[in-house]
């Protein structure tokens, strides 16, 4: 553990290379200090934190920089949220009180909210759906041979695919596989809805020769109900953080960000799951990918009740003000949990 005196030097150094992104004299910090301590004493403090591996030299100034170690340190046992301003709290209110007809909307409003106000990429992930049920399936015909397949879910989601239909498979052979479809699967819940299951119905031939192909129309369509979805907002903002030499990393990392899949991986691969914090931050040296080692990730868990939990998030440079961004994560999971909390209760 560091003196206090340590600790402050560290802080201010962190703070001050957030806002001017320069490396950080002894002078600077004298200025800054909350204590008077003269310029020789902090230089030898800041030579104590760079024996310690918390800050560094850079080649271009005789300042120093935090390092991933300094960061963590002051992640672990200095940071401090910050409440949020007026404006900033008046913006969240304004555009999740408006009528959200399904989770995803909302959802997808979360990340459009926590993007435009930190101009970083977040990330949305929806509640996960254990108790909902099927309510109600259709086909709406589009043309001779293309149809839309909507499935609809107890919490008010739509789920809709666009298929083409085989040649051989005719209008009265859809109408039976749909009300086979109705009468074998609502009620049930997505994940009662398993192949074998489907593949029993199909093999009762219920719903004419043709059933099964439409039986495993149905089974992508739950599949993607039943997924855990993810919205991503603020993928330009990648670029404040990237140099000219970074195109192709960059091109990575947009390919990186478009896969649900290994975000979800990255989202929950914290070994601090269980942390009394509410806001997780993991330095990008401490993630399992290179592309994002100049970034930081912050996720946050928010619940709602027997509805499940979810993550919001945020990627984005090191040197961001985390004290602001903590303070924002968890304000923002708590509003966020109200509002589908409220949103559920329309369908009780």
């Amino acid at each position: 553990m560091l003196t206090e005196r340590q600790e402050l030097i560290l802080k201010t150094i962190i703070q001050d290379f957030t806002r001017t992104n320069e490396p950080v004299g002894s002078k600077t910090v004298m200025t800054q200090l909350p204590i008077k301590v003269s310029s020789a004493t902090i230089r030898n403090e800041m030579a104590v934190l760079e024996a310690q591996d918390l800050i560094e030299k850079t080649h271009s100034s005789s300042g120093r920089i935090p390092s991933s170690d300094g960061y963590r340190y002051y992640l672990d046992n200095l940071v401090e949220p910050l409440q949020l301003s007026e404006s900033v709290y008046n913006q969240i209110v304004d555009q999740l009180d408006r009528p959200f007809h399904q989770v995803n909307e909302i959802m997808q409003e979360a990340a459009k909210i926590l993007s435009d106000l930190t101009n970083y990429t977040a990330f949305a992930e929806g509640p996960e759906s254990y108790d909902v049920t099927i309510t109600g399936f259709r086909i709406v015909p589009l043309s001779n041979r293309q149809i839309m397949a909507i499935l609809v879910t107890s919490d008010g989601n739509v789920q809709n695919q666009i298929y083409a239909l085989p040649h051989n498979v005719h209008g009265d052979e859809i109408e039976k596989a749909v009300r086979m479809i109705n009468d074998q699967l609502v009620g049930k819940r997505l994940e009662e809805v398993t192949p074998s299951l489907l593949k029993a119905l199909s093999s009762k031939s219920v719903g004419g020769e043709h059933a099964g192909e439409l039986l495993s129309l149905v089974e992508d369509v739950i599949k993607d109900a039943a997924s855990e979805q993810m919205y991503v907002d603020g993928r330009i903002n990648l670029l404040n953080n990237a140099s000219e030499n970074d195109v192709k990393d960059l091109r990575s990392l947009y390919e990186l960000v478009d896969h649900n899949d290994l975000i979800s991986e990255l989202l929950n691969c914290s070994p601090e799951k269980d942390s009394k914090y509410p806001v997780q931050v993991r330095l990008g040296s401490e993630l399992p990918n290179e592309l994002i080692k100049n970034y930081s990730l912050l996720t946050a868990e928010y619940s709602v009740g027997d509805h499940g939990k979810g993550t919001i998030a945020l990627l984005g440079p090191t040197n961001m003000p985390y004290s602001q961004m903590i303070g924002l994560l968890e304000y923002f999971r708590n509003e966020l949990a109200k509002k589908l909390l409220d949103y559920y209760g329309k369908f009780q």
